[in-house]
């Protein structure tokens, strides 16, 4: 009995272990690598947390609608590394941001490069040439 209840806890403690690494994903599961896409927008809100930085931009599509969405960054480290700072892209700012969309549709990108300002202004999501 006292070796089961051993066992047990041996076997949850690995487990719990593992869960982090199981809930990281795939690029190329979640994004499509076919689809490159160019965003203009405004940021409403950016958060530091592992494991990647999320950018959440305001993007107007073609027809003109409003659409929140979240790119998906490097991790905070990584943007670090880079010379960005917690403080490097605010709520309100214009900005470019091109990556790949989401397979599923949704509105959510992997960022793979964010400009500040330049053509933000029109804030149109389109295609990537």
């Amino acid at each position: 009995m006292r070796i089961k209840r051993t066992a047990w806890i041996a076997l949850v403690g690995i487990l719990s272990a593992a869960m982090p690494v199981l809930a990281h994903h795939s690029f190329k599961v979640e994004f499509d690598e076919t689809r490159p896409v160019t965003f203009y927008g405004i940021v409403t809100k950016l958060s530091w947390k592992n494991p990647h930085v999320l950018l959440n931009i305001d993007v107007k599509d073609e027809s003109g609608n409003l659409a929140n969405w979240e790119m998906e960054l490097a991790s905070p480290n990584g943007l670090l590394r880079e010379g960005w700072k917690v403080d490097s892209v605010k709520p309100g700012d214009r900005v470019v941001v091109t990556g790949y969309a989401a397979r599923d549709g949704s509105h959510v990108a992997s960022g793979r490069k964010v400009v500040l300002g330049g053509k933000a202004n029109s804030a149109i999501a389109q295609p990537a040439k």
